[in-house]
């Protein structure tokens, strides 16, 4: 099954999520972290359903640092929502899908 869901890196973090029409979620993610691989899945089902109102992406913080960096990114899985270029929510560890889903709808 292909995944709705976005793979980012350094390079076009501005283009994708910045200059966004709509709200982002971006998770900052890596390969060796657990609980990450746990919410994965809800991420790719969350993409696929909110399709057109949510753009779902992610970065691997190992990979792409400097993006990480300039969010001071300290714990696994982070999740933000942008705005028009802003954060306006941030997420931080892994949760149900039941909650995650509450927490996106209060910013579409």
């Amino acid at each position: 099954m292909a995944t709705e869901v976005i793979e980012l890196g350094d390079a076009e973090f501005d283009r994708e999520v910045l200059e966004a029409k709509g709200p982002v979620l971006v998770d900052f993610t890596a390969t060796w972290c657990p609980p990450c691989r746990f919410i994965a899945p809800i991420l790719d089902a969350l993409a696929v359903e909110y399709r057109g109102r949510l753009k779902v992406t992610k970065i691997d913080v190992d990979t792409h640092q400097q993006t990480a960096q300039r969010y001071g990114i300290r714990a696994l899985p982070c999740l933000l929502v942008f705005k028009e270029g802003k954060v306006v929510r941030q997420l931080v560890g892994a949760m149900p899908r039941a909650r995650l889903e509450q927490e996106l709808l209060a910013q579409l």
